[in-house]
């Protein structure tokens, strides 16, 4: 079996590359792309333990691609059983003691292992001190009193989860494997849109397409996004999508925040409110309403700046490619325009 141009050149990418974002049309073939950097950073020392998180139903099937390229490659595959209450530890330990090339797990599994409750801590402590810099630079720049007390909302609900965590600190077993202890070094996310929706703290309100509830399962995969990032050196974590982008630019800010977040640091705009303002502006317009009955106020991004080193930002990790840049053999589609005679009722 050969890999196409594109597929090789993808994979060399996350050889040579820091975190890389597959952003290739349906059908690229992105999982051989994943698999054969998976098996040649193994080969040359690059890692030692991948893990693919992909879609519940797809767990089989992936595993199946993967030993159609590689045929003697040693892979784990988690099954339902083996995340119920009495079998995960044991699952668990299977992943932290084995010799794996791959190890294969669905999403509600993976999120399933926690993150030690110490970097949870440090996880949490690290936004409050974000919203708290935000309330501080309101004050000083004289804003607006709605946006300083949506901060403060803010600032109470991880103060909630702090204690929670607190709680949980002193009153835990130490029979929990966690994810550091698995010995992962580096994360594979298939279909990764699906965890486009990670909280932001930001002061706007009302602004289409930013999303201001947390999700769950996107506030773990960052957590552990970012501990990967301190282990690797910003080497250990690959996301795959067709639609890396569908319904707003906040999604862009999203992977960034992922897959180079150290890059948005150095920059100053690790804030949403920062990059919004050095990229975008947001515009309030008179929308036709969902019911189309009447018109109503909508405030979304309209208008953009410095997309030039935007993209420039964005294209060090991302590897993009279109159906109209690859050309992929498809079948040809042959259009027919049928008229029809309106029935009586029509």
């Amino acid at each position: 079996m050969k890999l196409e141009k594109h597929q090789r050149a993808a994979a060399a990418r996350i050889l040579y590359g820091p975190n890389t974002l597959l952003a290739h049309v349906v059908g690229a073939g992105k999982t051989f792309e994943m698999v054969s950097s998976a098996m040649e950073s193994k080969r040359l020392g690059l890692c030692h333990k991948s893990m693919f998180v992909v879609p519940n139903h797809l767990t089989e099937q992936t595993a199946a691609e993967f030993l159609k390229l590689y045929p003697a490659a040693n892979i784990l595959v988690a099954t339902r059983k083996d995340f119920e209450a009495k079998n995960r530890k044991t699952f668990c330990s299977r992943v932290a003691t084995g010799d794996y090339d791959a190890v294969i797990l669905g999403y509600t599994q993976f999120e399933k292992i926690p993150m030690s409750y110490e970097r949870q801590a440090a996880f949490l402590q690290e936004q409050i001190d974000q919203v708290m810099a935000g309330i501080d630079e309101l004050k000083r720049s004289q804003g607006e009193r709605f946006s300083v007390k949506r901060y403060e909302q803010q600032q109470i609900k991880l103060q909630e989860k702090m204690e929670i965590l607190q709680q949980r600190m002193n009153d835990r077993k130490d029979d929990v494997i966690t994810f550091e202890e698995l010995g992962v070094d580096r994360l594979y996310i298939d279909e990764a849109h699906n965890y486009k929706n990670l909280m932001t703290y930001t002061k706007m309100s009302n602004v289409a397409g930013i999303s201001t509830t947390e999700a769950q399962k996107s506030a773990d995969l960052f957590m552990k996004c970012r501990y990967l990032d301190e282990i690797t050196g910003n080497r250990g974590t690959i996301f795959a999508t067709g639609t890396p982008v569908s319904n707003s630019m906040v999604e862009l800010y999203s992977v960034q925040r992922y897959l180079q977040y150290d890059t948005l640091m150095q920059n100053g705009l690790q804030h949403f409110d920062s990059w919004a303002s050095t990229f975008g502006e947001t515009v309030t317009a008179l929308e036709l309403a969902p019911e189309g009955t009447n018109y109503r106020a909508k405030t979304r991004f309209a208008k953009f700046y410095n997309l030039p080193e935007l993209m420039q930002m964005f294209r060090e990790v991302a590897d993009i490619q279109t159906a109209d840049m690859l050309k992929l053999p498809v079948p040809k589609v042959n259009y027919h325009n049928i008229k029809t005679k309106p029935s009586e009722i029509q």
